[in-house]
């Protein structure tokens, strides 16, 4: 069994998915937009290019995501994405590329639990938890 996160964007997912691919390293390997669709019909014309379905990998990993009409958006809530990291450097590094423009929550630093731990949402309104999975010495 997997679980997989979805996400729901409000007409950026595009740039969010090109976004998360250069600041972690991830590989898009599905981005369908509505037009040429079955569902190109049910969607407005100004909607055509937002994304129907993405997938993006990351090693095993997979973050799935679709843009979601204005009128049925809304910011995720009570939920974060949880990135797990090996190195400290590597825990630095995501959280400063995902917390460009966004807002940190819970700056990134060592804890009792692990050598980094730090809290953000991205400028696209996702929330993440930023986590070294190496142990405090």
């Amino acid at each position: 069994m997997n679980i997989v996160p979805y996400l729901w964007f409000n007409g950026t997912c595009a740039e969010a998915f090109r976004f998360y691919e250069t600041a972690l390293g991830g590989k898009i390997v599905d981005m369908l937009p509505h037009s040429g669709t079955p569902m190109s019909a049910d969607v407005p014309a100004d909607w055509q290019d937002k994304i129907m379905h993405a997938m993006m990998r990351f090693g095993d990993s997979v973050l799935m995501a679709s843009d979601i009409p204005p009128a049925h958006y809304q910011p995720p809530q009570g939920v974060s994405v949880s990135l797990h990291v090996k190195t400290a450097e590597e825990a630095e590094r995501a959280f400063a590329a995902l917390s460009e423009g966004g807002t940190v929550t819970m700056p990134i630093e060592k804890t009792f639990w692990t050598e980094r731990f730090g809290m953000l949402v991205d400028r696209f309104g996702t929330p993440w938890m930023i986590n070294c999975d190496a142990a405090p010495a």
